[in-house]
């Protein structure tokens, strides 16, 4: 799994003309699933976004995660993320998980934030969506679950 951690004022996803999500402080993250991602790479990703030490304590330092804060994040689907332009001029996305497996890790991923009793807002999965947000300092982080071992030869 990849995603794109932006540390936010405000964000929103509209989709056709409605509003779908909107929060405060909090984190706008764009999660990528691709192919091969597991239940394991959801566990981490997930605690990685919970515990994630980017927002500021009493010191200004960056010391403290969405679960110290009471802070919300909404989570939007992102396949582009797997896009792959080394080659060419048009992204190829063969690296990313096909939409019925990838919208079940993603919604997967969307209900473990909550059960560790976080507020997730959400996209809709496969819409054209338009997402603004104030990005905060600007802080952007891009995280990525460890890779699987090769297989033996």
């Amino acid at each position: 799994m990849k995603a794109v951690v932006q540390r936010v004022l405000e964000a929103s996803v509209t989709v056709d003309g409605q509003r779908v999500s909107e929060m405060g402080p909090g984190l706008l993250v764009l999660l990528g699933v691709g192919k091969g991602d597991t239940d394991a790479d959801l566990a981490w990703m997930v605690e990685k976004l919970a515990l994630l030490r980017i927002f500021e304590d009493a010191d200004g330092k960056m010391n403290l995660s969405l679960e110290d804060t009471s802070k919300q994040l909404i989570v939007v689907s992102q396949f582009t993320l797997y896009g792959d332009a080394r080659k060419g001029r048009r992204p190829s996305f063969i690296d990313a998980m096909e939409p019925v497996a990838a919208k079940a890790l993603y919604e997967r991923a969307c209900e473990a934030l909550r059960k560790r009793g976080l507020t997730v807002g959400t996209g809709i999965f496969g819409a054209d969506m338009k997402v603004a947000l104030v990005n905060d300092g600007p802080v952007t982080i891009l995280l990525e679950s460890p890779p699987k071992a090769a297989p033996p030869i």
